[in-house]
């Protein structure tokens, strides 16, 4: 295909909730809330359609999937694609780059050209949080 995909400058208003949606499968309420506002501001970069595919471990949907021909045909009809939403994974705890929302239109830019730069918000999860623990109950000094 020669047609190269364009992208509007930031993600819809949809997209975020789409995020929120999926994220809440993963993650408790109050990560999700923190993730979705670092998501709505951050600055947009551009990752390789590849790497993006490596770094989540996702597969490549075959170019015949329903959403992904939908964004094909958006393209061939000059539509601009809506930026991916991102969540950082974390090497210490084995995550994987989590696509929050976005990933038929990764795909889709793949299928065009693999080495196409995709603008994406890309955010972090907040650090766990450390439980406090139970002091252990005083010794008694008697005998």
């Amino acid at each position: 295909m020669a047609t190269k995909e364009r992208w509007t400058r930031s993600p819809a208003a949809h997209d975020f909730v789409a995020a929120a949606d999926y994220l809440s499968l993963l993650f408790d309420p109050p990560t999700v809330a923190v993730v979705v506002r670092r998501l709505r501001t951050a600055t947009i970069t551009t990752k390789k359609a590849k790497d993006l595919l490596r770094a989540s471990r996702l597969p490549l949907l075959p170019v015949d999937d329903s959403e992904l021909v939908r964004d094909l045909r958006k393209v061939k009809k000059g539509v601009k694609l809506s930026p991916v939403l991102l969540v950082r994974g974390g090497l210490g705890g084995y995550r994987p780059l989590t696509v929050a929302d976005g990933y038929h239109r990764i795909c889709a830019s793949y299928h065009l050209d693999e080495d196409a730069d995709i603008p994406c918000r890309l955010a972090d999860l907040p650090p766990p949080k450390v439980r406090a623990t139970p002091e252990p109950a005083a010794r008694s000094t008697r005998a």
